[in-house]
């Protein structure tokens, strides 16, 4: 990660910015953690789990993913055809628990999202000892993602996925 304090220009002042604490606030306001949950009839349980976090921002203020990006190491930018943003997004599990994690953990979300990233550390962290491979436990799972983003849109109700799992 990136240093903590950077050295910005605003006109001809010369100021310091935590930048840790400034991703915090970013991400709490244009960020989105998800996991997304589909259907692949390749794997023993039936269903793919994959988690992510987002931040999105207009073209022409793409400086603030660039240092989204340098200062974790990862994720990827990409155009959001939907809105005509620009998105950075990190899908790596093991990135995600390395790099993104820790970094919420020290410099917590003060909105509701902070349940969102709860929720999601709590996924990611029973994702790497395996658990998504077994359907009892991804029952729970899917329980704590369907709890995350309230407003937000669903390929798969979690209620269906739940009951799909439950006839295996």
């Amino acid at each position: 990660m990136a240093n903590l304090w950077t050295e910005q220009y605003a006109g001809s002042q010369r100021c310091s910015i935590d930048l840790p604490s400034y991703i915090s606030g970013y991400v709490d306001g244009e960020g989105c953690f998800t996991v997304s949950i589909s259907p692949r009839s390749t794997l023993r349980v039936g269903w793919e789990v994959r988690p992510s976090l987002s931040v999105s921002q207009n073209g022409d203020r793409i400086e603030v993913l660039l240092d989204i990006q340098r200062y974790f190491g990862c994720g990827s930018l990409r155009p959001d055809r939907s809105d005509r943003t620009v998105k950075w997004e990190v899908r790596s599990l093991p990135l995600i628990v390395a790099s993104v994690i820790p970094h919420f953990q020290t410099y917590p979300l003060l909105s509701g999202k902070r349940n969102d990233f709860e929720a999601f550390a709590d996924i990611c962290e029973r994702m790497t000892r395996g658990l998504h491979r077994e359907p009892s436990e991804l029952i729970e799972i899917v329980r704590l993602a369907g709890s995350m983003n309230p407003s937000g849109k669903r390929g798969y109700e979690p209620e269906a996925i739940v009951r799909a799992l439950q006839l295996r």
